[in-house]
């Protein structure tokens, strides 16, 4: 972890000094000296990078070993889904209440998709798909539309996305370069009308959790953290 970054979150999210702690260690004090036992906490806390992804048209924003983030947020809810919410709207994504969802990731996600579809289908939301991607969902019993790639013709996913049909993008895809640049046309587009997208199956497992607590969340602020941590 770069400690720049991430020392002064563990420090919020834990309240406790621990760059002050380290330089005092360093400096001949004993960590004996510093409570630093575990204590009980009330609360999860989620980081979240803020990538500046809009501000250049076209670019892919698929996620590779370069660092790209321009800043990072902290979500703070009591349980990780809240959490994970919180920092997603923190990082400036909009989450969709209602709409089409599509979907479109790699043979070895497909189980998880699965679960993701259910999951939105009963929060209301409507699925579309490609097509071996839509035909693991309806084998497992969830209603879902197919749409072209666009490789095979119109109409496809990037004309849905123009249209602004489609309120959310799931789009993992294998490691390899013909596969990248096979989807890359939906990325793009998909950020071109702002759309929110996740480019791994991780993430948006994470953010459809969070989307359950999407009517029902509260503020807690960092005097009220560090209050329950004291406890």
């Amino acid at each position: 972890p770069r400690a720049s970054r991430t020392v002064p979150f563990v420090a919020k999210a834990l309240g406790r000094p621990y760059a002050k702690i380290a330089a005092r260690v360093m400096a001949g004090e004993s960590l004996s000296a510093f409570e630093l036992a575990p204590k009980g906490r009330g609360h999860i806390s989620v980081k979240e990078a803020v990538f500046p992804f809009i501000k250049f048209p076209g670019v892919d924003t698929i996620l590779g070993p370069e660092m790209k983030s321009t800043g990072e947020v902290m979500g703070v809810g009591k349980n990780f889904g809240e959490a994970f919410l919180k920092a997603q709207i923190g990082a400036g994504e909009k989450l969709p209440a209602s709409g089409k969802v599509f979907l479109t990731v790699k043979d070895s996600d497909k189980p998880t998709a699965i679960k993701i579809a259910r999951q939105l289908k009963e929060m209301g939301f409507e699925l579309v798909a490609t097509r071996g991607t839509a035909k693991a969902i309806s084998d497992a019993g969830i209603t879902c539309d197919t749409i072209n790639k666009v490789t095979e013709g119109r109409p496809h996913i990037v004309d849905m996305l123009k249209n602004n049909e489609i309120v959310m993008v799931i789009n993992t895809v294998e490691e390899r370069r013909n596969a990248i640049a096979d989807s890359r046309a939906i990325r793009t587009s998909s950020l071109a009308a702002r759309v929110t997208t996740f480019t791994t199956i991780a993430g948006a497992e994470a953010v459809v959790e969070g989307m359950r607590y999407i009517d029902t969340l509260g503020i807690i602020s960092l005097q009220e953290m560090h209050a329950m941590l004291a406890a």
